[in-house]
């Protein structure tokens, strides 16, 4: 792909292990690297960790800005690992948020979302459970680590919120979904790339391929966001390899990082061999 003056390949290795945390040790773990072309050299290696919370976050916010309401100023969180704050960060950058409700079966999660989160919001409201979350807000997000299929929302408890956008985030791989099924069948579907979030997002539960906008759409303007004849509208969100290649790229041409020498030093580029004197 052309890049200022260079062309770039960017691999990435993402992985999610939900048994980590006991290890003391992220759930998600990601690296990538971003390779020159012409040359094959490597340009830069990243911790992908941090940049993918930061990109799914922004993506999340992107689509918010499509197809939440205008005036949204409550959010609720079903699931307040480490993607929790870097999604309010960015739909606060959108929209003037109030109020906050949140909810997690570990209350350490719900311990420290409370911490970071304190004194930034007018109304901060530790919910009992997911049901709770889902009563009276405008955005729904949902990210936890279940490798499975779970109703993590019923249909019912949200069918009468017609003007809520589900920025659903946490069902990422085949076998992992979060929603009921009842719920992507009544909703207007935004994913990032179909493809991929037919084999990977909510809607792999449905028999049949449903009608979708792909998220490009809205930002060209070739699709409209939000009108008044929406209701529900599920952001069936999985994570997009090239949104990692543009921000690997953005950390390259920004010079973020250090110096380090990962190839052998050769004065003779045919001498290999000479590198292990």
């Amino acid at each position: 792909m052309p890049c200022s003056d260079k062309q770039y390949y960017g691999y990435k290795y993402v992985n999610c292990h939900p048994a980590n945390p006991q290890q003391n040790k992220s759930s998600v773990v990601a690296t990538g690297m971003l390779v020159d072309i012409e040359t094959g050299y490597p340009l830069t290696f990243c911790d992908m960790t941090l940049l993918t919370a930061v990109r799914t976050a922004a993506t999340s916010a992107i689509t918010a800005k499509y197809l939440a309401i205008p005036n949204t100023s409550k959010i609720g969180f079903i699931g307040v690992g480490a993607q929790a704050e870097f999604q309010v960060l960015w739909l606060s950058s959108v929209f003037d948020i109030d109020t906050i409700k949140y909810f997690d079966i570990d209350q350490k999660a719900m311990d420290k979302f409370a911490r970071n989160c304190q004194g930034k919001f007018k109304n901060l409201i530790a919910c009992k459970n997911a049901f709770e979350v889902t009563q009276d807000v405008d955005i729904l997000t949902t990210a936890i680590n279940e490798k499975k299929k779970i109703h993590l929302v019923e249909y019912d408890w949200i069918k009468n919120n017609e003007k809520l956008f589900i920025n659903a985030i946490g069902g990422d791989c085949p076998g992992k979904t979060e929603m009921d099924p009842e719920i992507v069948k009544n909703s207007r579907i935004v994913v990032e790339f179909f493809p991929q979030t037919r084999a990977e997002g909510e809607i792999q539960n449905l028999e049949h391929d449903p009608e979708y906008t792909e998220l490009w759409e809205l930002v060209q303007g070739k699709i409209a966001g939000r009108t008044d004849q929406d209701k529900i509208i599920l952001f069936d969100s999985v994570g997009f390899a090239l949104a990692d290649f543009a921000v690997m790229k953005m950390v390259y041409e920004q010079g973020l990082g250090s110096e380090l020498e990962v190839l052998p030093d050769m004065p003779d580029p045919k001498d290999l061999y000479a590198a292990m004197k």
